[in-house]
């Protein structure tokens, strides 16, 4: 899933942090939790959102931690909490975890009774209800990102091209039983169905927004403990009478606050103690921080300014404020394998040479804010296997010229073998970067390391890049905006998003290098550029996708290296912490490791 920078905002020295990683609550006392009260939460410049939070096409990671811990319900869910008790698999609408039958392909859920859709829709969910979500998510006009994850389901394929009217493979036997058949033994099945995308949605609403991405979001029904403020309000008797609820406007505020239909006794893992989240963009991360010092905010989705992290990680006094866990996530420069100089794998294998991917780091906050990473998938998902695995390896990590020249040799971009990218298409190459904080000076270390090897960029700053990087068609040649993370904890969620050729679509696409692009789906898509010979890894992918562990894990072992070696779609250079500061309001702070978020469902203030 895609992800927003909460670590730093400038240039600072490595912090020896005493606090542990998962050492998540202010205190673990019942006494401390409390009931009521207003979560406030900051967010730096823009929500960012890749779907504006309309859960069947929304794919960032802290828009996931909102549906799941506040709106979205799913058949079976998380336990919101932290490290592994946090990626288990537990009832959530359904009665019970079901068991596959007919040989892996069948998935039979029962629907709990007294779980109702907040207002203004007012009524039972039912098995129709699962179906109208999962028809959304295959109708490629409803701006939908992760369909493939449910391409297994029979008939998905038929429905999306509009070839059938309904999904086969998807049964209602009455109106508290669905059915999923599938076309083949899915072992993460169930954790697909953990997906936002994978909630119900009531059909009298979401007909008003068929063909129109990112619009039923404004008028998002819950089925959780909280609804958007005003959806009560909102008069759903006709589509033209549909107007967006008064608490999320997509842009400056989202609020939400307890859905009076929301029946806890149903709901197994989220306690719900605030009364209200409210979330605020502020275009100034110091302002958010000065105002959770103060208590006017709680926590923040945003850049730490440099001086705040250091203050908060040694403080002896402040310390119980400052929370970090496992982010389950990479950091990387992503390079579009149409697109000159970077069509030359010669020139790819340079870049992961020539990038101080310790001053990238550093610019972060250094390694208080992650690890260096060395490949695609972090070390924890393969369980440390590949720790010792470093293709690139340089002193330090500091990138070496020499090992950067000499990978550049046999470019068709490098005159006699010189080991420099000194043809026309190595200069001014358009490089896409964000306005957060750490853009300015990541962008400094990567135009000051690439030219080393004779390449320049010409930079182009957009407040929230990632809708212009996930648009093929817009033919951007290298980003340094990307951070990817599991999807749930399956490596599979890390390689089929990113580099399954199946998934390149026209809008919200993430496999930016357009790895397995063919010259038909280039043209469909309006793709410039080198469509030829793009490497596809399409058949390893299948081979790993129906194994189960030990095999599993090492066939997907194996593909890291090979995308690392024999593709090279990225500079991968960091596997990030998820750091978080809170204010003295909150009194139980936890970790919800599904999204790698705070678990909003689950914090208490005073």
């Amino acid at each position: 899933m895609l992800f927003r920078s909460v670590a730093l905002a400038g240039v600072v020295a490595a912090i020896a942090v005493a606090t542990a990683a998962g050492a998540t609550a202010h205190s673990n006392k019942a006494s401390s939790i409390k009931s009521g009260g207003t979560l406030n939460v900051g967010w730096e410049q823009s929500f960012g959102f890749t779907d504006n939070m309309d859960p069947t096409g929304e794919y960032l990671g802290d828009a996931f931690g909102i549906l799941d811990n506040l709106l979205v319900r799913t058949l079976v869910g998380y336990t919101h909490d932290a490290n592994g008790p946090g990626n288990a698999i537990v009832a959530d609408i359904a009665t019970s975890v079901p068991k596959p039958t007919n040989g892996g392909l069948t998935y039979t859920f029962k629907i709990k009774q007294g779980v109702k859709f907040s207002p203004p829709v007012n009524r039972q969910v039912t098995s129709a209800d699962f179906v109208t979500a999962m028809e959304r998510e295959a109708n490629p006009k409803d701006g939908a990102e992760y369909a493939f994850y449910y391409n297994v389901i029979k008939g998905w394929d038929a429905y999306s091209k509009g070839k059938a009217k309904s999904i086969s493979g998807i049964t209602t036997p009455d109106a508290s039983t669905i059915v999923f058949n599938l076309t083949a033994p899915t072992g993460d099945f169930l954790k697909r169905m953990a997906m936002p995308a994978a909630g119900p949605m009531p059909a009298e609403v979401t007909k008003c927004f068929e063909g129109q991405p990112g619009k039923y979001s404004a008028d998002l029904i819950s089925t959780a403990g909280y609804m958007i403020k005003g959806i009560d309000a909102v008069d759903i008797s006709s589509c033209a009478n549909i107007k967006p609820a008064a608490g999320y406007d997509g842009q400056t505020i989202l609020d939400v606050v307890r859905n009076p239909n929301y029946s806890q006794s149903t709901d197994p893992t989220r306690k719900n103690y605030v009364d209200e989240v409210k979330f605020m963009v502020n275009a100034s991360n110091v302002d958010i921080y000065n105002k959770i010092e103060g208590g006017q905010l709680d926590m923040a989705t945003s850049s730490i300014p440099p001086a705040v992290l250091k203050k908060y990680a040694t403080s002896s006094s402040l310390k119980q404020y400052f929370h970090q866990n496992s982010g389950d996530r990479t950091w990387y420069i992503t390079m579009n394998l149409t697109q000159p100089p970077f069509d030359d794998i010669h020139v790819r294998r340079a870049m992961n040479y020539i990038i101080d991917k310790d001053a990238l780091r550093q610019g972060w906050g250094g390694p208080t804010v992650g690890d260096i990473a060395h490949h695609i998938v972090p070390d924890a998902l393969f369980g440390g296997a590949l720790a010792s695995y470093n293709p690139y390896k340089t002193p330090g990590d500091h990138g070496s010229a020499a090992l950067a020249m000499k990978a550049m040799q046999g470019s068709k971009y490098s005159t006699g073998n010189s080991g420099m990218c000194d043809a026309a298409a190595c200069k001014n190459v358009l490089l896409v970067s964000d306005t957060r904080g750490v853009d300015p000076g990541m962008v400094a270390t990567i135009e000051q390391d690439a030219k080393k090897i004779g390449i320049t960029f010409k930079v182009r700053q957009i407040n929230g890049a990632y809708p212009t990087i996930q648009t093929p068609s817009k033919n951007i040649p290298i980003s340094e905006r990307p951070g990817w993370g599991k999807d749930y904890a399956d490596a599979l969620t890390f390689f089929t998003p990113l580099f399954d050729s199946r998934t390149i679509i026209a809008n919200g696409n993430t496999n930016y290098s357009l790895v397995g692009v063919t010259p038909a789906q280039c043209k469909a898509l309006k793709i410039g550029g080198n469509c030829v010979g793009v490497p596809n890894i399409d058949s390893h992918l299948d081979k790993c996708s129906v194994l189960i562990d030990p095999a599993r894990s090492t066939c997907y072992e194996n593909l890291d290296k090979d995308i690392m070696t024999n593709v090279v779609p990225w500079v991968p250079w960091m596997w990030s912490k998820v750091t978080r500061i809170t204010s003295s309001n909150v009194t139980h702070y936890q970790f919800d490791q599904f999204a790698t978020t705070p678990a909003y469902a689950m914090i208490s203030v005073k």
